[in-house]
């Protein structure tokens, strides 16, 4: 509960603790006598029966009269020097008041006297009223007395504390209960039905004068200096009353006597003093309550608005100022209306009552982002909307155009899709947030056509992989119905014929239409639609005569033969539109099907291997035209080298048959990527049916042209493997060798497909349910360590912050390991990518319990030392248990030893192992290894190794974890001891690492990643890592990694054309995974599964400054580490965990574990981190050209090709037309858009291209020999001068750019663009050592374009980076801010205020994807504001703080937007350290202003925000 919560309970609770205090009956009998109730009335009150109107009269005129009112005050100060304890006396004061005002409300003259009282009693500072308790307390005591009365209306308010008469005695019938209009003849019906609606008329009369009452008392009390929490209470209980104000009738059907009810009298008195109260709370000049509150209040949007003018008032100016600061969001929000794709969006895990999983599905919008001021609106309204040509539809295209470029997952692409109105199911709701429209896809579709067929006939892209991309999204897209064909066909005719008539040369758009003709919506177009003959004569009419320079080139055959393939399927669709076929193009498909019979005349077998360009390019032909034979040649192929039967081992006595296809080579993806989709769809089904359907264990080529497949084309070819197989299969799951070869798929091929689909967590949570059903079950040791490696992989692979378990609850489902590892990951992530939504935070605290729930590890005080605090401080007081391990070892040591002796002795009866294995304890189980070490003695031929092993094979997997967890420490602390009696600590070292090969590699007893993950998790102990290092020296671990190499094939496995090499089970896996199983392996290897076991080495050993072996390490395991599926982003998350404390000689080290050729560095990188003087920072060359980068391959284009005009985006309204001056090849503003278009599978990591160009620069920026502070400064430099100085060069190169400065309202520059700030009496400073002129020509852009979107690179960029970065970003920011020009100079005007707000917010990025460098941004707004509104600014023309008021509920809404992580919401709360940051910066404002940011602090006495922040009120300091 929050701060005023915890005061009304305290004061309840006390007010109860008073109701026997002595002062209470002289206290009630003082009001009685003045309320003109006296105690003999009181007490006879509930025996007297109803009067008759003579007794009314004659009681009427017995009656006492009070006292004067002003006699009050003197006879309560005599009353209260009776009681010498003065707090109890207010205390009992405020609840017999409390009481009074719930029974009196309805009588007039005594409410009247009630407030005269209240005033007397505060008048003089008398202090008998402590206004912070009492107004709290009547509030919930109001909110009693109206609960009791709606859930009882013969009771119209009842008496509250047990205090005075009842509400209404006989004597005194309620004055509510007589004014009441609605009489009982007046209402059709009678009996009990009639009374109980005059019952409801009184009760809501009552309750309507308990408010009045209430909102008087108030209007009192604000006249008082009260604390925030009173404000804030007071202020949501007058909304609560006003978004409520209707709800009066509960329990009784409206008759039609009553149906016409409108407000009466009564409550329109009480909704009149509850605007009152709300203006006052409001009032600029006390700023009780920021106005803000109301524009996130909701109150707008009540449904019944009543018809009162007051109220109408108060939401128009609560709209008006959402307006105003909507304006302002809109520059904030222009990212994430256009998201760059460099970096994922995150989704909050944390939906109440919605499980993790169906969280991941939740739609978040592209067009406007959701709920930016809390609009209750559907997505799919919202979309409609949206005007053709209006902004919002301008930035919707952008967004779909730059995905059509960079290829974003098909994860994204789903949430954002609407299905076409033409294909709805009429019964569906509206789809929850803001999507796409089919229009809106479909228009940005032809503008990526049109642009790839510019690209194609200029030559940069003469071959087919940027449309072949392309195809595979535009497949994925039509398929899921987001495009309504028939409109897609019109629309697209009109925009090749009404454009560039000579733009449609080639027959690409005839290629792309075969991909999808036999899409089931796209055939039912054309067979069934009322418009097919039409359609199809549109289709025909894009075939062009594709007459290519090399006739025998694949793809120029293909394009040669497409309109033919178009044609014959057309024709074998409808027999209505054969009549518009082109009759040459059908002949000319007889050249297909004669050079098909060719090629496969009686038995021949097509040698997919040694096929030359033309049979290349012909069999791409017969992809569209024979699908079906096509694929079972395909078959054929991989199945051509026939089969063998897998003999059972020595030691294994089997009478299972296993068959093996021998293997050939997998197809090539040269081969493979000029194939129709169909064709590839119906390979994958078939290849399914022979991979894990078929009888005949499959080839590794088979597997391998398998994924090749799935790598080509994402979009459209991706499953979720155990979910597909499972519909696909049902029972087939079962079968052990069907899930190992899942596995492998998935662990040694598909994970980084997994990840690009955003699919690892649901991956991660399936294998998670296999790996805790085979834990506990003895002998299963492969497929469950394949299992838990896979999940090791799956974990450390995820970039944001994720749930342990799919429903959200409970202890994990993971292995010790699993559990470890997790910990690690969640250190990496929160550190090197941030928490991107608030909510996490809440749920870390349960992940982390759900983990340690079945976790004894604790962490090293060196590795908690780099852990983020978050982490480091949950987990840094859990106490270390090694040291009860210990002990409760030596308590079951003899035990322990006598059974080993039996068991492993060279003597020992063989039956044992059976009465072992069977009858001994769980607890003496887990020191068998423990055991055997002690035996050995440093001689491992002391004990029966057979037997051993054969002992841990029958273990489960879950014991055999435990037994090398406690070997390790055993061992450890065994070396200690071993020490103390005076042995050599080389000698024991030596005999240690024996020991373990022994366990690992003479005899293959135990797993090795397991037990290495083991030594490095006790890197407290200080001989734990010096071990690990000793066994990555050895020789037998080097051979055997050598010998994976030397099998594997290259590390691109996609590019391998020769013979893949199967392994023996037994020399893949070794004995003890190996045991009794004959599944051959296709990927799998002991080698494999330490992929993700050395980087966690290496990160152990740079935490604990073993740098030397940290870069030996390395070196020896680069060549391996190729083999990493995801080591580009272990390079970069490396660096940046370490980010500060890696020499330079390590940082280079780390460098070569990338394939530095395939990556796009800097030109001039290479040098700069091999500098000799590493004090010198880089050129500001070197930072432009890097920012340069980013806005011509991340930032989406500003400039389109949207016939319907270049509508400015939002921060750019006035510059979408180029320069003409600038010699760019097309009006995509980048000049290597092509280049964006790189296939999946050559960028696995991180997945997309403009992801490997943020990340590349974010690598490179970590990698520089210089401060954080010099490339802040140098990238802040290079943005805010960068400018002037374009601008300048420009002038004085191709004279004044007309349509560029003056006409511009861009707020790049914070003098909004006039030709003012163009003066030569103005000093621009300039950035020295860029070629100003070469710069923008590279850019494809304007200069102040070019500006622009720099500063949103250098916010993007900035933002990917470490907390070091982030602070000082602000220290640069601030003093560049300060001393700027435009803001020094005091002559300048409110709208260049505007202008330099617009500048401090431009770069939206930084708020999209960092929390902390929000904050920053915030804080650059309010160091602008200091130098206009600060305490000793003198500008020319005064400006009032009133003019502001935009600004300020914006700087309100953004603190509470951060503190959310997302969409401001009721129950939002700022960040402490954001409000302190605020705090401090709006020190430097004038009082006037700082007085409407009093609430943007953490100061508990005046902050609404501080005094109900749970983390403040717990921890005032």
């Amino acid at each position: 509960m929050d701060q005023s919560q915890r005061s009304i309970a305290a004061t309840t609770s006390a007010s109860r603790g008073y109701q026997f205090h002595p002062a209470r009956a002289a206290i009630i009998d003082l009001f009685n006598v003045y309320l003109g109730r006296s105690s003999r009335q009181k007490a006879d009150d509930s025996t007297r029966e109803p009067p008759n109107k003579a007794q009314k009269r004659v009681l009427a005129l017995n009656r006492e009269l009070p006292p004067r009112n002003e006699q009050f005050l003197l006879d309560f100060e005599q009353l209260q020097s009776q009681f010498p304890d003065q707090d109890q006396l207010r205390s009992v004061t405020e609840s017999v008041l409390i009481s009074l005002v719930v029974q009196c409300c309805s009588h007039a003259p005594r409410a009247e006297f009630l407030l005269f009282a209240l005033r007397s009693l505060c008048s003089n500072n008398m202090g008998y009223i402590n206004w912070d308790t009492f107004l709290p307390s009547l509030l919930s005591s109001v909110s009693s007395a109206e609960m009791s009365a709606v859930s009882n209306p013969t009771s119209p308010l009842p008496s509250v504390h047990g205090i005075g008469s009842p509400a209404q005695s006989a004597v005194e019938p309620s004055s509510g209960a007589t004014m009441s209009p609605v009489k009982s003849s007046d209402i059709p019906g009678n009996g009990q039905q009639s009374t109980a609606r005059v019952n409801l008329s009184v009760r809501d009369n009552a309750i309507s004068s308990l408010r009045q009452l209430g909102c008087k008392i108030i209007l009192i009390g604000l006249e008082f200096n009260l604390k925030p929490v009173t404000h804030y209470e007071i202020f949501h209980h007058m909304l609560n009353w006003l978004v409520n104000w209707d709800q009066r009738q509960h329990g009784v059907e409206e008759s039609d006597g009553v149906k016409s009810w409108r407000p009466d009298k009564a409550l329109t008195e009480w909704l009149h003093s509850c605007l009152d109260v709300i203006w006052l709370l409001v009032d600029e000049n006390k700023c009780r309550v920021p106005f803000y509150e109301l524009l996130r209040s909701g109150l707008q949007f009540i449904e019944n608005i009543p018809d009162d003018e007051a109220l109408f008032t108060l939401i128009l100016e609560i709209h008006r100022r959402r307006d105003m600061m909507a304006m302002h969001m809109q520059m904030l929000d222009q990212h994430l209306h256009c998201p760059t794709f460099g970096t994922h969006r995150i989704l909050s895990q944390t939906t109440p009552n919605i499980s993790v999983e169906a969280v991941a599905n939740l739609r978040y919008s592209p067009i406007t982002y959701p709920s930016v001021l809390g609009e209750p609106l559907h997505g799919e309204d919202l979309a409609n909307s949206i005007q053709r040509g209006s902004l919002d539809w301008e930035r919707a295209l952008r967004c779909i155009r730059h995905a059509l470029r960079s290829t974003p997952s098909p994860d994204w692409w789903k949430r954002v899709l609407l299905v076409a109105p033409c294909y709805r199911n009429p019964s569906h709701a509206p789809t929850p947030g803001a999507v796409f429209t089919s229009s809106m896809i479909c228009e940005a579709t032809i503008d990526r056509i049109v642009e790839l067929l510019k690209l194609t006939n200029s030559g940069k892209s003469k071959l087919l992989a940027g449309v072949a991309c392309f195809s595979d999204i535009f497949f994925f897209l039509m398929k899921s119905g987001c495009i309504d064909f028939v409109d897609f066909v019109d629309k697209l005719v009109s925009r090749l014929t009404e454009g560039d008539q000579h733009i449609l040369r080639t027959n690409h758009v005839t290629w792309l239409l075969a991909q999808i003709i036999r899409v089931e919506l796209v055939m039912n177009a054309l067979t069934s639609d009322a418009r097919k003959v039409e359609t199809t004569r549109k289709i025909i009419s894009f075939h062009r005569e594709d007459r290519s320079s090399d006739p025998n080139n694949p793809q120029s055959i293909l394009l040669d033969f497409i309109s033919s393939c178009q044609n014959l399927r057309i024709w074998s669709l409808n027999t209505s539109t054969r009549e518009y076929l082109n009759n040459e193009q059908l002949q000319k498909g007889k050249q297909i099907d004669e050079w098909w019979r060719t090629v496969t005349k009686g038995d021949r077998m097509i040698d997919y291997m040694n096929m030359d360009d033309r049979s290349i390019g012909m069999f791409w032909v017969v992809s569209y035209t024979m699908a079906q034979p096509a694929c079972e040649t395909v078959v054929n192929w991989l199945s051509s080298g026939g089969v063998s039967e897998l003999l059972p081992g020595a030691n294994m006595q089997s009478n299972e048959r296993l068959m093996v296809m021998r293997e050939v080579s997998p197809l090539p993806m040269s081969l493979l990527s000029g194939l129709s989709l169909n064709l590839c769809l119906k390979l994958v089904f078939q290849l399914e049916d022979s991979l894990f359907a078929g009888q005949v264990i499959p080839s590794i080529a088979m597997v391998e042209t398998y994924c090749r497949l799935l790598l080509i084309a994402p979009h459209s070819l991706f499953r979720s493997h155990f979910s597909h197989l499972a519909q696909r299969y049902p029972s087939l799951l079962s079968k052990p060798g069907v899930t190992l070869l899942v596995f492998e798929i998935v662990n040694y091929r598909l994970l980084p497909l997994y990840r690009y689909q955003g699919k690892s967590k649901s991956l991660m949570y399936d294998v998670t349910k296999i790996v805790s059903t085979l834990k506990g079950k003895r002998g299963d040791h492969r497929i469950f360590r394949l299992a838990e490696n896979l999940c090791m992989n799956l974990i450390l692979s995820l970039r944001d912050f994720f749930s342990v378990k799919r429903e959200g609850k409970g202890p994990t489902e993971f292995t010790e390991t699993l559990n470890r590892v997790t910990i690690i990951t969640l250190a990496i992530i929160i550190k090197t990518r941030g928490i991107a939504d608030a909510d996490h935070l809440l749920y870390l605290q349960t992940m982390l319990e759900q983990i340690m729930a079945t976790s004894q590890h604790t962490w090293s005080e060196k590795t908690l030392h780099y852990f983020p605090h978050l982490l480091r401080d949950a987990l840094i007081g859990r106490i270390d248990k090694r040291g009860l391990a210990i002990q409760a070892w030596q308590q079951a040591e003899t035990t322990v030893i006598h059974q080993c002796t039996q068991l492993l002795s060279p003597s020992a009866d063989p039956n044992y192992v059976m009465t072992y294995i069977n009858h001994s304890f769980p607890q003496h189980r887990q020191y068998l290894c423990a055991g055997a070490w002690i035996l050995m003695q440093g001689h491992p031929e002391n004990i029966n190794s057979e037997k051993l092993a054969r002992v841990l094979r029958e273990f489960s997997p879950e014991e055999v974890t435990a037994n090398i967890y406690t070997m390790v420490d055993v061992l450890l602390h065994h070396i200690q001891m071993e020490l103390q009696h005076g042995h050599s600590l080389q000698d024991l070292l030596l005999k240690t690492c024996a020991n373990l090969a022994f366990f690992v590699w003479t005899h293959e007893l135990l797993p090795l990643d397991i037990l290495l993950l083991a030594l490095t998790d006790r890197d407290d102990d200080p001989h734990a890592l010096h071990i690990v290092i000793s066994l990555l020296d050895r020789q037998e671990l080097q051979q055997r990694l050598k010998l994976f190499c030397m099998n594997r094939g290259p590390p691109e496995h996609w590019l391998f054309s020769g013979i893949f090499k199967r392994l023996e089970l037994q020399k893949a896996l070794g004995n003890h995974l190996s045991w009794k199983d004959r599944y051959p392996t296709f990927f799998d290897d002991i080698a494999a599964r330490l992929l993700p076991v050395i980087p966690l080495i290496v990160y152990r050993l740079i935490e604990n400054d073993a740098i030397d072996p940290a870069d030996r390490v390395l070196a020896m395991y680069s060549p391996f580490l190729a083999y990493h599926p995801l080591r580009f982003t272990f390079v970069r998350d490396i660096l940046a965990y370490f980010y500060g404390h890696l020499p330079g000689k390590l940082i280079v080290r780390i460098l070569n574990v990338l394939d530095l050729s395939k990556i796009p560095f800097s030109e001039s990188f290479p040098q700069h981190i091999s500098s000799s003087n590493p004090v010198m920072c880089p050129p500001p060359e070197y930072f432009a050209t890097l920012l340069l980068g980013l806005v011509n391959n991340v930032l989406p284009p500003l400039n389109t090709n949207s016939k319907y005009g270049s509508v400015a985006d939002g921060l750019c309204n006035s510059m979408r037309n180029l320069n003409s001056k600038t010699p760019a090849t097309s009006q995509s503003g980048p000049t290597n858009t092509s280049e964006g278009q790189r296939a999946f599978y050559q960028i696995q990591d991180p997945g997309t291209y403009t992801q490997l160009v943020l990340e590349t620069a974010v690598i490179e920026l970590l990698s520089l020999p210089v401060t954080a502070s010099q490339i802040v400064s140098s990238l802040v430099q290079i943005v805010v001068n960068i400018q002037p100085t374009l601008i300048q060069s420009s002038n004085g190169l191709h004279g004044a750019p007309n349509g560029v400065a003056q006409g511009s309202g861009l707020p790049t520059s914070p003098s909004g663009g006039s030709t003012d700030s163009l003066g030569a009496s103005r000093s621009t400073p300039s950035v020295s050592g860029i070629n100003t002129a070469n710069f923008v020509s590279r850019s494809g852009y304007t200069c102040q374009q070019l500006s622009c979107l720099l500063i949103q690179a250098c916010g993007l960029l900035l933002a990917q980076l470490p907390p070091d970065f982030h602070l000082q970003l602000y220290m640069e920011a601030s003093r560049i801010i300060k001393e700027s020009w435009w803001l020094t100079d005091g002559k300048r005007s409110l709208g260049e205020l505007d202008s330099a707000v617009g500048y401090a917010l431009l770069d939206p990025t930084w708020a999209a994807q960092d929390n902390t460098s929000t904050a920053i941004d915030l804080l650059l707004l309010l160091n602008t504001m200091a130098d206009v509104f600060g305490r000793n600014s003198q500008p020319s023309t005064p400006v009032e703080a009133s003019e502001i008021a935009d600004l300020i509920d914006f700087l309100h809404h953004v603190v509470h937007y951060e503190g959310q992580g997302g969409p401001v919401q009721a129950n939002s709360k700022p960040r402490p350290e954001v409000l302190a940051q605020c705090g401090r910066a709006a020190e430097s404002l004038r009082p006037d202003i700082q007085h409407l940011l009093s609430h943007l602090k953490p100061d508990m006495t005046s902050s609404i925000y501080a005094a109900t922040h749970p983390k403040l009120v717990q921890n005032p300091s």
